[in-house]
């Protein structure tokens, strides 16, 4: 559980955490919008590693205690425009930073798991770097097309609301969000959810937990429609969306798994944009079944 840190050579500092045997095949779980490296279930880290694997997970740039980038944020109207500030970083910047937190451990190749914007970018890592990639889950995730995995309007009216300004607002907002985002068939853990977000706003210092959200979005909107880009993803892939999805609309799960060669794509009967607790066990299933050949040797 003790952070770890890497200085990229031409990137900012990434935080990360280690899981699991030192000798473990290294899979790297990449997490989404605003969220940090414990955003992810500890029963899904224990459920990879009691399978041998060495699991990496690690703050995106602009979260958690990774560096936050010297630069605005995009305003609201630029935000519901599609229209990102000049010169903003993209989910290639963003990939890249995973590429280089592989190179800094002296790991040649992994397995990628990545929820929502987390899944965007591990795609962009797959397309780019197909021989540092042993296999790709994507978990409801979308391709950059305007036409497929866009929130529902009730989403981004919450999205628009007024950033937290105290710890208890932050867990509230987060519990109402999760609310929202959930479903009733896999129903949240409000006391993991309050436990996560008053850790998370700890962990990155207050106000400061949020505050590059705004330019994650401009990431995902500068990089646009990526569909022919996953066209060039080669490794065995899993796509996994839920029906209910209001951030991600299942629309964007069955494009993606349309545009990359081989993909399998599992859609879930009443999952929301959250990884519940009664999805673990099954998702972390699922990814083993890609990651691992029949005889139960790691690929």
């Amino acid at each position: 559980m003790t952070d770890s840190f890497a200085e990229l050579p031409e990137g900012p500092k990434i935080c990360y955490r280690e899981d699991g045997p030192a000798d473990g095949v290294p899979l790297v779980l990449i997490a989404g919008l605003g969220l940090d490296l414990t955003s992810w279930p500890q029963r899904m880290i224990d459920g990879f590693t009691g399978r041998g694997f060495r699991v990496l997970r690690f703050d995106n740039r602009d979260a958690g205690r990774s560096d936050r980038v010297k630069a605005p944020n995009p305003g609201k109207l630029r935000q519901l425009l599609a229209k990102p500030l000049p010169g903003a970083y993209d989910l290639g910047d963003m990939a890249a930073d995973t590429v280089g937190l592989l190179d800094h451990l002296g790991i040649d190749t992994a397995h990628l798991v990545g929820m929502s914007m987390g899944g965007m970018i591990a795609q962009t890592v797959a397309a780019r770097n197909p021989e540092r990639v042993l296999s790709l889950t994507s978990i409801f995730s979308t391709t950059g097309h305007r036409r497929v995995g866009q929130p529902a309007r009730s989403t981004l009216l919450r999205m628009a609301r007024r950033p937290a300004r105290t710890v208890e607002e932050s867990v509230t907002g987060h519990l109402a969000m999760m609310g929202h985002l959930g479903s009733a068939r896999y129903p949240l853990d409000k006391d993991v959810e309050s436990a996560w977000a008053t850790g998370l706003w700890e962990r990155a210092g207050g106000r400061r937990a949020r505050s590059g959200i705004a330019r994650q979005i401009g990431a995902i909107q500068a990089s646009g429609d990526r569909t022919a880009e996953l066209r060039r993803i080669t490794c065995p892939t899993l796509v996994v969306h839920g029906d209910t999805d209001r951030m991600v609309h299942l629309s964007g799960g069955r494009a993606t798994a349309d545009a990359v060669r081989g993909a399998r794509f599992v859609e879930i009967a009443g999952m929301g944009h959250h990884i519940a607790p009664d999805l673990v066990d099954r998702l972390v299933e699922l990814t083993a079944e890609l990651a691992l050949e029949p005889t139960g040797e790691h690929r």
